[in-house]
């Protein structure tokens, strides 16, 4: 399944958290489930902090890349635009809180899912949870900033 991210002009699509042109990165997809986002995700043995469960600075990542994947989904909605190649709107992160209420599992999917809580003309704040094994284990607010086209040419 394509994720918003496939939809990215090139010069937007080096992220490491979600780049499709960055070779090291996590490649996360996300997409409309419903009313709400979703982003999968199956962590590395190196995502370690402890034995078994995965590190936190990974989690808040993948949340972060998440909710600016989520807030330009929500943008191509408002702005119904028809996702085509390298069309689609980029964000950027103003804002991220992380709050992480049980270690995460390392063995399994990640299943982050996004519901946009606010989106005006430039700015979306995207209320993330992180699920292992259907558990929650961290959830996120991240306020997102529509950027124009040319950012970062």
């Amino acid at each position: 399944m394509k994720g918003i991210q496939d939809y990215y002009p090139n010069h937007f699509a080096q992220c490491y958290g979600c780049g499709r042109l960055n070779e090291h990165g996590h490649h996360l997809k996300t997409y409309w489930d419903g009313e709400h986002t979703i982003t999968k995700f199956i962590p590395k043995e190196y995502h370690t902090a402890i034995p078994g469960f995965v590190y936190g600075g990974m989690l808040a990542s993948v949340i972060d890349c998440h909710g600016t994947g989520s807030a330009a989904l929500a943008f191509a909605k408002q702005q119904n635009i028809e996702l085509c190649e390298h069309n689609a709107p980029r964000c950027v992160t103003a804002s991220l809180q992380v709050k992480y209420l049980k270690p995460t599992p390392i063995d399994g999917e990640i299943e982050i899912k996004g519901t946009i809580a606010e989106i005006n003309e430039r700015k979306a704040t995207v209320v993330a949870e992180l699920y292992a094994g259907g558990k929650l284990c961290v959830t996120g607010e991240i306020v997102a900033v529509l950027v124009p086209d040319n950012f970062g040419e």
